[in-house]
């Protein structure tokens, strides 16, 4: 994650300009894998270019950033769960706006403990989600941040079941 900020500034620095990342809060959704003591991690597909992304947005004016999180995963995937209070870390990618010009943005990411997936929600009809193992989830996003992140996740659920 260090290594990507020095590049970000790097970038900008070659350019003569100074890039600031927008933020962005999003929610890694995972429940226990039904079949074993691992975690599985749900991915949605983004609208426009339909590739595996997390449930994430724009912070909320009035609701904590943990609090927004929720409020997307809800909205883009109808996930009710427990969302952590601290972040388990960030990942930048760049966002394509509907000018067609892109933005960079940091994605501040909340573990979302998924208790239910609603029949219904706001976004049903524009995306599709599914139920990925750690691994396969780490292959099938783009952003080696986020990649990263899921792993680590992963990596954390293994540690905690040694105990």
């Amino acid at each position: 994650m260090k290594s990507l900020r020095t590049l970000t500034g790097l970038a900008a620095t070659w350019t003569g300009t100074e890039t600031v990342a927008r933020l962005q809060v999003g929610v890694l959704p995972t429940r226990p894998d039904p079949e074993g003591g691992g975690l599985q991690v749900l991915l949605i597909t983004s609208r426009e270019t339909r590739r595996w992304v997390i449930p994430k947005g724009w912070p909320m004016k009035g609701l904590k950033h943990p609090d927004a999180a929720a409020r997307e995963a809800y909205e883009e995937a109808g996930l009710i769960g427990r969302v952590d209070k601290r972040a388990i870390g960030s990942y930048f990618y760049d966002k394509r706006l509907k000018s067609r010009d892109t933005v960079l943005c940091q994605v501040q990411v909340y573990q979302l403990e998924v208790r239910k997936q609603l029949a219904t929600w706001p976004e049903r009809h524009e995306r599709e989600s599914r139920w990925f193992g750690v691994p396969e989830a780490a292959e099938a996003v783009t952003e080696a941040g986020l990649a990263a992140l899921i792993r680590a996740a992963g990596a954390r659920r293994k540690g905690s079941r040694k105990k």
